[in-house]
């Protein structure tokens, strides 16, 4: 359940305009700052191997004083951007605590290559200037590069991020103690049946079909990536290729986030309670297990892993992890509740009478209940059981505990 906080954090993202030095200058400092972070890496390794002695993100960032010394290109652009490449890495390692204490794969941090280092952050205030009046973001040791502040941001900045996708750069300007936008109160409630062939499901009846970006681009996708496969390597026709299929993959990404922002910002105006089924993605797109042949030692059974895999694309592509998260922090700013709710029996749940079989949904699209016979389609009875479950919960959270 989203609460109104009095101290909020945004981030706000533009796009960047560097002239041609500026763009050398700028990825220059990304294969310094990779440097940096794998000689960090190997510093904390080492000392831990050799010595038994923890290395954090303080003592790593004194040494940065006589840095100027030895490799003052590397620092030129100020100490600030240093600290935030120390800062990932200790951002990396915490992460690789956090989960072997929960029992999960843990995933040791890895040294980066330097294709696939492509930010450039600014921890602190220092280094960095953004002059909306000008359109300008100042960065030392790079410039004045154009921007284009389409908006003010809100609030103060603390952090900034600077990335290169492809040929086009954009910066992340991160801002906490964001002021509240709220919102009129328009007495609407709703549930939402989060799904793969409709996207969402209101318990109004209202269907919205998924549009399926990956899909539609499936064939441009493949079409690239066979060429890139004929490719030779090094060369500089599949460096080209390369770029040409990340490109297509960001415009996918770059659809499909629009769309979430667009149906979010909908559902946010037009209701003051919004309920989700707290769905488990990453379990639910895990793979089948293996079944060994009794009969034939060696071999497996059919677990279904094909349509598995189909599945966990659709899931991939519906994109319900980004759509919550959108609907989480634009309800908080605009003073919305949103509730989560356990989506067992939601779908096998008459939302008549209560009748809980699941003889009840007959398809994936028809829902008629053995009980009473009540028809509706299956995932809009769904969302009817998701609101009233929200409901509940938001009764027994006034009420706490006797």
């Amino acid at each position: 359940m989203s609460k109104v906080s009095p101290k909020r954090c945004r981030t706000y993202r533009y796009r960047l305009h560097p002239t041609v030095h500026q763009s050398q200058a700028l990825t220059s400092q990304l294969h310094y700052q990779c440097e940096l972070y794998n000689a960090a890496l190997e510093e904390r390794k080492g000392a831990w191997n050799w010595e038994k002695r923890p290395v954090t993100y303080f003592n790593q960032c004194k040494t940065l004083t006589g840095l100027s010394d030895v490799r003052p290109e590397v620092i030129s652009s100020g100490v600030t951007l240093c600290r935030g490449t120390l800062k990932r890495l200790d951002r990396a390692f915490a992460g690789f605590y956090r989960r072997v204490g929960t029992g999960e794969n843990p995933g040791f941090p890895r040294f980066k290559s330097a294709c696939r280092w492509d930010s450039l952050q600014w921890e602190d205030k220092g280094g960095w200037t953004v002059k909306g009046a000008e359109r300008r973001l100042r960065l030392k040791g790079i410039g004045e590069v154009k921007m284009n502040y389409y908006r003010p941001f809100a609030g103060v900045p603390k952090v900034i991020t600077v990335k290169r996708e492809g040929t086009k750069w954009w910066v992340s300007v991160r801002c906490v103690d964001v002021p509240a936008l709220p919102l009129a109160p328009t007495g609407q409630e709703v549930g939402v049946d989060l799904g793969v062939i409709n996207l969402v499901a209101l318990s109004d009846g209202e269907l919205i079909e998924g549009s399926r970006f990956t899909a539609r681009s499936s064939k441009r996708l493949a079409d690239a990536q066979r060429r890139l496969a004929n490719k030779q390597p090094g060369s500089n026709r599949r460096r080209r290729q390369v770029e040409e299929v990340a490109r297509l993959h960001r415009r996918v990404k770059q659809q499909r986030l629009n769309a979430a922002h667009q149906l979010s910002r909908r559902l946010v105006n037009e209701f003051d309670l919004i309920v989700l089924e707290d769905l488990k993605i990453t379990p639910m797109m895990a793979r089948p297990r293996l079944k060994p042949n009794p009969e034939t030692p060696g071999n497996f059974l059919v677990n279904g892993a094909a349509k598995k895999t189909v599945l966990n694309g659709s899931i991939h592509d519906a994109g319900w992890g980004q759509l919550r998260s959108l609907l989480s922090y634009k309800a908080e700013s605009a003073g919305r509740t949103v509730v989560v709710v356990n989506p067992r029996h939601t779908s096998s749940t008459c939302a008549l009478c209560g009748h809980v079989d699941k003889k009840n949904r007959v398809t994936q699209a028809v829902f008629r209940c053995c009980s009473c016979g009540h028809e509706d389609h299956a995932d809009s009875n769904a969302a009817v059981n998701i609101l009233r479950a929200g409901r509940a919960r938001l009764a027994s959270a006034s009420v706490g505990p006797n």
